[in-house]
């Protein structure tokens, strides 16, 4: 049976990620204070936020105030103090995906390292069985 090309490259993608990222991506979405700050997160990180603001303080500044620098300065500066807030929880974030897949990372590699030990050992024991059986004695 053959599936459609974008199927398969949604499955790819899917696929494609690693389990850590699938969870935490599953953890975030079903909290709802997660997901607020990753919108307001991916909102103020975007070019969007940068070009909404110069036009507004712009719009203030040359429309609105007569003497804008008081207000301006008062709101400017509690959004630096909420923006702050935000880089820090974006860092938390990554600090603690991060944490989860170095986690399970190691986990992976422990149980990798035991098989190919494992295997290892069974490869020596059979090639020792093999050589016992081809070769009975050895001549003195």
């Amino acid at each position: 049976m053959r599936v459609p090309a974008p199927s398969r490259d949604r499955e790819v993608r899917r696929a494609a990620h690693h389990p850590v990222v699938v969870a935490h991506q599953r953890e975030r979405a079903a909290d709802v204070q997660l997901r607020i700050a990753d919108a307001i997160t991916a909102f103020a990180g975007s070019m969007t936020f940068v070009y909404l603001h110069a036009g507004l303080f712009a719009l203030w500044m040359l429309v609105f105030e007569a003497d804008p620098w008081p207000k301006l300065t008062l709101i400017v500066s509690l959004e630096a103090i909420f923006l702050s807030a935000f880089v820090m929880i974006g860092q938390n974030r990554q600090a603690e995906f991060q944490k989860a897949k170095a986690d399970h990372d190691f986990v992976e590699q422990e149980q990798e390292l035991k098989t190919n030990t494992e295997l290892t050992r069974e490869i020596h024991r059979l090639t020792a069985e093999i050589h016992r059986s081809v070769v009975r004695d050895p001549p003195r």
